[in-house]
């Protein structure tokens, strides 16, 4: 392609910028060949125009397509250069959040300066076993793939991690370590991958320090060599020391610090140990000063120094070696303060005596104070003839000062990494190894010096390898493929390294220089401008005539050579040395010894397992001896060993890059990032690269990818790579742009890049057209949808008007006929009004005339009748004053009197005897006052009749009076004054009479309203009485309600808790139980070693190619003396024989003393749940009681009052109601009685004091009834006490009885209440049953009794011929049953008769036996009594369900039956034939009472499952078909022990096969641990087959066809493993039935096989997700669709085998959320607050993890935003989530055997011949 093509418009480039590096721009013009200038607009819209150079035709960078961006592996863009691959960086560090990314081979890792959960065992376990480019990149992968080929092709393999200062490669090293110790760990007990961890602290403080660039920086090089064996079990370590900064001990730059020791210890220096070392602050000491601040923020160096101290512990060095070792280290910081006095301008000088810091210097290290002081100062210069001594200078002084500052720290610091390494050693033979190497990456500073020419010449060498190695890779790749290829030009180094280590090279001539006694640094720069003058790689600086520079391959470094001879030469003079040596502490006169066994790198025989423990640098010898070699030389041997060491090991790179230089999280500087890149070596990878063909496809990824850009007739092919081939060479005609190897197709740079432009394009033209032909029929039905509305618009206002029309005339008609009919009716109302006037006058004149004339008449008629009235009125008026005023007397009279008799009444009412005899008997008095009411009636009677009597009387004189008064007036008719007197008495006699009808009259409304109060007065106080008792309901019923329910909450609170406890009982007990499991494997797994090492000489190869991820972190560390003592036990254990400790089973029950303590424990929290249930329960019964005892009082004591009041209410009616009926007898006879109203009044009075006294006297003797009534039940509850348990002694009776006590009374009378309870409903049953019995027999009877009376009614319909015959078969039919009966009763009594003759038989032969057993000798008589028992043993009767065997046939019972037998033996026989087969013989050793037998039954048992299991420990058939017969075993052990509670569905033939004699709770226990065993493998076997198909079947399936073309650009991967095969979906839900129908089969609990599947699920969403979570090239739209199709099959799969119920589908939930976040939208602010609703099963970190790894499938897709993926983070702060980011798949749910009986009775067992099983004997 030319570049017109390339170069067109819209095509983004890249530009170079001073601040970003590289910017992006846009074309805005197509360019053409020949243009000065490319017209461009960058991002922030502004144009600009980028001038091309002609001559050199350099055209910018092209940038890739978004849809690569972002891309794991640089390798994989299609446009390969320098701004492509720091783009790719940014975008995935900033966005993503990504540290890690490939380019090719090497892994760059980006400091995060932040702490992220990417690091947790389970990403360990989730990158475990996986190839290196199908998991996102990460420090796990690369050691994954070292491990995996260490194991495989059997290689050693190393790791280089470099870097710069601060770029984060210690912490990578320590990941990588930590890896190998979680997935190798330790084939011993010993945990050297903890002590390996270990060390990391202590080397921390010895060998890191701060610097510029970094807070904790390695000053030295490291390679940590970690051991393996046969099965790749860690078993040791060594670490390699390179170039330990020994400058930095005494001097420090501007902000840096010297080595952490010296800080930490002075931080501790007021520690009551560390008085001695007379440190105070690091501030006063020179040597920890010079850099200015020597603390670090966020850093306490005394909380360090507590770590470091611990670590040395842990590595096993000794409290008094730790404290010589802090004793050196304060020493050197005295040194470093001695003040040295200066004479004769400083050509000779002195140290004082007095000086404190030399006499700590000399007593911390144990010399002599007076040699040190004299040879600080002075040398020894030795000659062929004599010796001198001379002074030294002020400045040779302070270096020697210096110099033996430093070799004290460096000898301190090789004798701790002997210490580690001789920790981490060990005796075991290596056979591979892994190697971490953590150096220093390329270095250069504004000076720069000795320590980084060796920095960078180490660099070079390593870059070298990495180089060579890149290449052969791309090579074998070319090769492997078959493709034809050309010799790949890349940078090699080699001259430059020449220029460093050659001969003459730059370290000779300084090694030369160093040997000449007037060597100076000048003359040694001085050679090298003239000998390398000349060389490519070698400058001299214009300005400086000291200096000179070196052209690496990172970049070119100028180096000063002042103080290069002095550290080259590292001079110690002898003298000063052979002080320490004379040292009286051992160890530091140790420290500095010749090595004279020290064995060189080169003479090491290879063989040896381990390189020699050393340090790069050898022990230090003699300064005057002439072969001591510089430092120079030493670092060029160390480095030419690591070299070899690494071409002999693969290699494996991580490169470690700083994103800034002021520490701060996440923020990346393009300048800074450039610059290590370049210097690193992976812009050297790209260039590699994209020099052959950097971009891989297979081919059917890309016929997948790009099938769009075919046509039909290619796409009808079969042959994908043919299609493939002509498709490229159809778009691409340079041929060698591309070319086919035998699986892949390789592109040159940029191809993929114009591929994807090209595919863009056609979806960009399809696009178009799919919118122009949408458009255009969005358009066609918008007209046709306006045509169909205007004609219908039309329609509609056309029949509006013609509708308009026809209301308008049928308005106007309407209007015509109302005008009519209104004047019409106007016409008719006028005239009916006039007519309606006149006759209205007419009436009314007529009317008035007549009423004038009858108003007349009756006038006249009034006028007579007043006059009759008045003249009566007077004669009347006259009678009735007589009357009253006789009347008025009696009444006063008769008042006086009965005031008179109700005083005194009153007075005997209030005596004390009257009360007495009152309280004697309240009924007497209430029979006396009835009788008195009597009385009073009678007494009333009598007054009615002598009142009548009066009248009668009174009216005859009257009648007298009136007759003397006309006799009189008749006599004396004139006498006008006496007739006057005789009116006026009249008068007053009528006034005095009306008086006392008015007084009358007021007594009686006083009365009434006396009356009224009282009835509203009871009426008030009932319904008040009635509201109180209603309160009184309500109050109680809500405190029972609110404490009902504050109970049951408490209650189920608890109950939650309790069980949520139980739980975690349970699986910690699981646990344990899975711990013994795997030490008992262990155990035999060491016996087995045992036995073949005693039996096979030499060693065997272990050909295992997996590694294993079981980690034994958890079990507690021994030393090796520990495992020396356990090959002991091992040997006597085989001495006394493999079979007697198999068999034993108390050792078995003795090494779970712990299970059965926890077991305990458990018990002991149940115990307190049901103590704590019953206390409540108690306190609420209680609280019950006592409400309804109080209840129970107030009730009687209302009934009876209400009863009382009842009873006198009607009473007291009754009585009023004769009353009134008396008085008003009486006063319709005579109303003017006087002597009635008296008498009436005198009544109720009395009646009144009568009421008062009986209300009173009611009142007590109700209180006094309830009362008598609580003693009564009182003493009931006594008696009933007493005769629940009547022989009970209560020796504390007489004591107050305490609340304990009486609740376990009261717990006894619940108890005693329910079995009468119990025994009452049993009662009922029987008597309800017997009544069903008897009612069943009367519908029965009545049936027949209606069948005959409708045959009786049909006979009687019919002649008397037919009525005969009818009758004589109804008597025929009835004889013939009652014969069947009387058969049937026959033949029951006929088998009864032989039962009887046959027992009647063996009684009569026992008796025979009996009498002749008489006569023989004793001991023929006891051996035929036991013959004879076993003779009665075997009588013939019916099976009991029992089966007998003989001592010597249990191996032969176990060998059928459990080691050889197999499931499909037993496949068509009873399901757990096995386990009642077991029952059985069991049950009959408990018959027989022989606990031997069932001992050793059962512990053959079970160690013959153990056997098989061990056998076919990768058979899910059998061992699923041993965990059904265990848990049947167990069940029939429940179910037949004898206990209530699992006897409850047991029927009574099974109730008669349950164990007699034994008690096997023990073993039940046993056969329970043995189920979880069984069952934890099966869980294992199954995980086992499921697990390599979870990802690929679940995750990478395409059950959705189709979907496969918008999959996103695939990865290149470098891991040489074997292809994966592919699993599907239909295959893994093939191996699901399987395992269902195999467990359903076999007969084992539906509970269990839910608990199986449900754990299976769990693992399945587990792995599924951790996968999910950890590749970016799943998480994308087509893959959610397609993963919630898979899920959506599973769930399918779970409803039809009927386990919804199992929780299975629960489990799926998180990888349900999961796809559904892939599928939702993700932009606005409402999209974000329905992925926080919708995924509350996902954690915050897997939300956002998620989010950051969603890859867009093409380019119309756009990516999530970083200002999305925040809006969700503070949406979800409020979330209590775990940190950790993925889901253990590890993790097992607690097992549950829930009891399940069976119905099947042992004696309808068969035993199938094919079992083998003649021997045992039906009993």
């Amino acid at each position: 392609m030319s570049a017109a093509q390339l170069y067109t418009k819209y095509t983004r480039v890249w530009i170079p910028d001073p601040d970003e590096v590289w910017r992006s721009a846009e074309i805005i013009k197509d360019y053409k060949v020949g243009d000065k200038s490319l017209q461009l607009k960058l991002e922030d819209e502004t144009l600009y125009e980028y001038p091309i150079d002609l001559q050199g035709s350099e055209l910018p960078f092209l940038r890739n397509p978004d849809i690569l961006v972002g891309q794991n592996d640089l390798t994989a863009l299609s446009y390969l250069h320098e701004p492509a691959v720091l783009h790719n960086l940014k975008v995935r560090f900033l966005e993503s959040n990504h540290i890690y990314t490939y380019c090719g081979i090497v892994l760059v890792a980006i400091n995060p300066y932040e702490q992220l959960p990417i690091y947790e065992q389970d990403v360990i376990y989730a990158y475990s076993g996986q190839n290196m480019g199908d998991m996102d990149p990460h420090i796990f992968a690369v050691a994954e793939e070292a491990y995996k080929q260490m194991a495989r092709d059997e290689k050693n393999q190393s790791i280089i991690v470099s870097g710069e200062s601060g770029a984060g490669k210690t912490v990578s090293a320590k990941y990588a370590m930590r890896f190998f110790a979680t997935v190798g760990g330790s084939a011993s007990e010993t945990n050297i991958e903890a002590k390996v961890l270990a060390s990391s602290p202590i080397m921390e403080a010895i060998g890191n320090a701060k610097t510029t660039r970094n807070d904790n920086s390695s000053r030295f090089g490291k390679y940590i060599q970690i051991g393996f064996d046969k099965r790749y079990h860690i078993i040791g370590a060594n670490m390699r020391t390179y170039l330990l900064e020994k400058s930095r001990v005494v001097f420090q730059a501007e902000d840096e610090r010297n080595y952490h020791i010296f800080y930490q210890l002075c931080a501790s220096s007021s520690l009551p140990e560390f008085k001695d070392l007379g440190l105070t602050c690091a501030e006063d000491f020179f040597y920890t000063s010079q850099g200015g601040d020597t603390s670090i923020d966020g850093v306490d160096d005394a909380d360090v120094f507590e770590k470091t101290r611990h670590a040395f512990t842990l590595l096993g060095v000794k409290e008094s070696h730790q404290m010589t070792i802090f004793r050196i280290i304060a020493a050197i910081l005295h040194l470093g303060n001695l003040k040295i006095q200066g004479e004769r301008d400083g050509e000779v000088c002195h140290v004082s005596s007095e000086d404190e810091h030399l006499k700590n210097f000399c007593s911390l290290l144990g010399v002599e104070h007076s040699q040190m002081q004299h040879w600080l100062c002075h040398r020894k210069l030795v000659t062929t003839a004599e010796t001198y001594v001379k002074s030294m200078t002020l400045h040779q002084v302070v270096n020697a000062r210096n110099a033996l500052a430093k070799h004290i720290y460096a000898q301190l610091f090789n004798w701790i990494v002997q210490h580690v390494n001789k920790a981490l050693h060990t005796t075991v033979k290596q056979h591979s190894f892994i190697g971490v190497l953590d150096i220093y990456g390329f270095e250069t500073f504004e000076v720069n010096s000795f320590e980084q020419f060796c920095i960078n010449y180490a660099n070079e060498k390593l870059q070298q390898q990495f180089n060579s190695h890149v290449f052969k890779l791309e090579q074998e790749e070319y090769m492997k493929e078959a493709i034809p290829w050309t010799l790949i030009d890349f940078y090699d180094n080699q001259p430059c390294i020449d220029l460093i280590e050659a001969k003459l090279g730059i370290l000779d001539l300084l090694d030369e220089e160093c040997k000449v006694p007037k060597g100076t640094d000048q003359n040694w720069a001085q050679k090298l401008y003239d000998r390398h003058a000349t060389s490519q790689h070698f400058q001299k600086p214009r300005m400086s005539n000291t200096s000179f520079i070196i052209l690496h391959f990172a970049d070119k470094v100028e180096y000063q050579s002042e103080g290069f001879l002095e550290k080259n030469r590292d001079t110690v003079y002898e003298e000063q040395i052979n002080i320490l040596k004379a040292s009286k502490y051992q160890m530091v006169a140790d420290l500095f010894q010749e090595e004279k066994d020290a064995v060189p790198a080169s003479a090491m025989p290879k063989r040896a397992p381990w390189i020699n423990v050393r340090s790069a640098k050898p022990a230090f010898k003699a300064a005057n001896k002439e072969h001591r070699k510089t430092v120079g030389h030493q670092f060029r041997n160390s480095l030419q060993l690591l070299m070899e060491t690494l071409n002999t090991t693969t290699p494996h790179y991580v490169r470690c890059i700083k994103p800034n230089d002021e520490k701060l999280p996440f923020k990346f500087d393009p300048k800074r990032a450039v610059q290590q890149l370049r210097a690193c070596g992976v812009l050297e990878t790209i260039r590699i690269s994209a020099a052959g063909f950097p971009s891989r496809w297979s081919y059917p990824d890309f016929f997948n990818r790009y099938r769009v850009l075919m046509n039909k007739r290619d796409l009808s092919k079969k042959d994908k790579k043919q299609i493939c081939q002509s498709l490229l060479e159809d778009l691409i005609k340079d041929p060698d742009k591309f070319q086919f190897g035998r699986t892949k197709i390789f592109f040159r740079s940029g191809q993929v890049a114009y591929l994807e432009k090209l595919r863009a394009d056609k979806f960009r033209a399809a696009t178009i057209m799919i919118q122009k032909t949408v458009r255009g029929w969005l358009e066609r039905t918008r007209f046709r949808r306006l045509r169909r509305a205007t004609l219908t618009l039309q329609c509609y206002t056309r029949g509006h008007l013609a509708r308009r029309l026809f209301e308008h005339l049928r308005r106007t008609r309407a209007a015509i006929i109302l005008q009519k009919q209104y004047r019409m009716l106007r016409m008719r109302r006028a005239f009916l009004r006039v007519r309606s006037a006149t006759l209205t006058i007419q009436a009314f004149a007529r009317g008035m005339f007549v009423r004038r004339i009858y108003h007349q008449m009756l006038m006249e008629h009034k006028a007579t009748i007043l006059q009759r009235y008045a003249r009566g009125w007077l004669a009347r008026a006259r009678f009735r004053r007589t009357r009253a005023a006789a009347v008025v007397l009696q009444s006063h009279w008769r008042r006086l009197k009965a005031r008179r008799q109700l005083q005194a009444l009153r007075i005997e009412a209030r005596s004390v005897q009257h009360l007495k005899k009152l309280n004697i008997g309240m009924e007497n008095k209430v029979v006396q006052l009835q009788r008195k009411v009597d009385e009073q009636n009678k007494e009333n009677k009598l007054l009615n009749e002598q009142l009548s009597m009066l009248t009668s009387a009174h009216s005859s004189e009257v009648g007298k009076l009136k007759k003397e008064l006309q006799q009189y007036q008749q006599t004396q008719q004139g006498d006008g004054k006496q007739l006057l007197s005789l009116q006026e008495e009249t008068e007053r006699l009528q006034r005095e009479l009306k008086r006392a009808q008015g007084e009358r009259e007021v007594m009686e409304d006083s009365h009434s309203k006396e009356r009224d109060l009282l009835k509203k007065r009871i009426s008030d106080l009932e319904e008040e009485n009635a509201l109180l008792k209603q309160e009184k309901e309500e109050l109680n019923s809500k405190i029972l309600c609110q404490s009902e329910d504050e109970f049951a909450r408490n209650t189920v609170e608890e109950n939650m808790q309790m069980r949520k406890e139980l739980e975690e009982e349970r699986s910690r007990y699981q646990n344990l139980v899975k711990e013994y499991a795997s030490l008992e494997q262990r155990y035999d797994n060491l016996r087995d070693e045992m036995t073949i090492f005693k039996h096979t000489p030499g060693h065997r190869r272990n050909p295992s190619n997996q590694s294993s991820l079981e980690s034994d972190s958890n079990n507690p560390s021994i030393c090796t003396s520990e495992i020396g003592d356990t090959e002991d036990v091992i040997q006597q254990v085989e001495e006394i024989g493999m079979e007697k400790a198999a068999m034993d089973m108390t050792l078995f029950l003795k090494l779970q003393k712990r299970v059965r303590e926890l077991e305990v424990e458990r018990k002991k929290l149940q115990a307190q749940l049901e103590k704590k249930e019953q206390e409540s329960k108690k306190s609420q019964v209680i609280e019950i009681k006592t409400e309804v005892t109080s209840e129970h009082e107030d009730f009687a004591y209302n009934s009876l009052k209400r009863q009382e009041l009842e009873s006198e209410n009607k009473k007291l009616k009754n009585e009023l109601n004769e009353l009134r009926k008396a008085i008003a007898d009486h006063a319709t006879e005579n109303n003017s009685s006087n002597d009635v109203q008296d008498g009436y009044s005198l009544l109720l009075n009395q009646l009144k004091s009568a009421n008062e006294e009986l209300e009173v006297r009611k009142e007590e003797v109700l209180i006094l009834r309830s009362q008598i009534m609580k003693a009564a039940q009182q003493k009931e509850a006594e008696k009933n006490m007493e005769s629940i348990s009547p022989s009970a002694s209560w020796p504390n009776s007489d004591r107050h009885v305490d609340q304990e006590d009486a609740i376990e009374a009261y717990q006894g009378m619940c108890e005693t209440n329910r079995l009468l309870e119990a025994q009452l409903q049993d009662q009922r049953r029987e008597h309800e049953e017997e009544m069903e019995a008897l009612k069943n027999q009367v519908d029965l009877m009545q049936e027949e009794l209606e069948k005959q009376q409708q045959a009786f009614l049909q006979t009687l319909q019919l002649s008397p011929e037919v009525q005969v015959e009818f009758g004589l078969q109804q008597e025929i039919t009835r004889l013939t049953n009652e014969n069947l009966d009387l058969k049937e009763l026959l033949e029951k009594l006929e088998k009864n008769e032989k039962k009887l003759k046959k027992q009647l038989k063996i009684y009569m032969k026992k008796v025979q036996d009996f009498e002749a057993s008489q006569t023989m000798v004793p001991v023929e008589r006891r051996l035929h009594e036991r013959n004879m028992q076993v003779a009665v043993q075997r009588k013939e009767k019916d099976f009991q369900g029992m089966l007998e065997y003989y001592k010597e046939d249990e191996p032969l019972l176990i060998r059928n039956l459990i080691t050889d037998l197999k499931p499909q033996a037993v496949s068509a026989t009873v399901p757990c034939l096995p386990a009642y087969i077991l029952y059985m013989c069991i049950r009959h050793a408990d018959y027989i009472n022989d606990d031997q037998k069932v001992h050793s039954l059962l512990t053959s048992t079970i160690n013959g499952v153990k056997k098989v299991l061990k056998k076919h420990q990768d058979d899910f058939e059998m061992t699923s078909f041993w965990l059904a017969n265990m848990c049947r075993l167990l069940h029939c052990l429940k179910q037949y022990s004898g206990e209530e509670c699992f006897m409850t569905q047991n029927t009574a033939k099974q109730n008669e096969h349950c164990l007699k004699n034994f008690d096997l709770t023990e073993y039940r226990q046993v056969l329970g641990h043995l189920s979880i065993q069984i069952y934890q493998q099966l869980i294992k076997i199954a995980q086992g087959i499921l697990h390599p198909m979870i990802v690929p079947a679940v995750l990478e399936n395409e059950s959705i066809q189709g979907l496969s073309s918008v999959k996103p650009v695939g990865y290149r991967k470098y891991s040489s493993s074997v292809g994966d095969i592919c699993y599907s979906l239909d295959e893994m839900i093939h191996h699901l039935n399987t395992f269902h129908s195999i467990m359903c089969d076999q007969g084992l609990d539906p509970e269990i096989i839910q608990q199986v599947f449900k754990q299976l699920f769990y693992m399945i969403n587990a792995i599924t997700l951790n996968n999910l979570l950890l590749r970016k090239d799943v998480c994308s739209w087509s893959t959610g669709m397609q993963l919630r199709f898979n899920i959506s099959q599973l769930e399918e799969w779970l409803r039809g085998k009927n386990l919804q119920q199992s929780g299975a589908a629960q489990t799926l939930e998180p990888l349900i959320q999961a796809a559904q976040l892939l599928q939702l939208k993700k932009k606005t602010s409402e999209d974000a607050e329905a992925i926080c609703s919708l995924c509350t099963s996902l954690t915050t970190h897997q939300i956002v993890k998620i989010l950051n790894l969603y890859t867009p499938v093409n380019e119309f897709e756009e990516r999530v935003t970083v200002a999305f993926i925040r809006n969700i983070q503070t949406q979800l702060q409020e979330r209590n989530d775990p940190t950790h980011l993925l889901i253990d798949f590890k993790y097992m749910f607690p097992v549950l055997f829930p009891f399940n009986p069976s119905a099947i009775t042992m004696d309808s067992i068969h035993l199938p011949a094919s079992l083998n099983l003649d021997f045992l004997n039906k009993v």
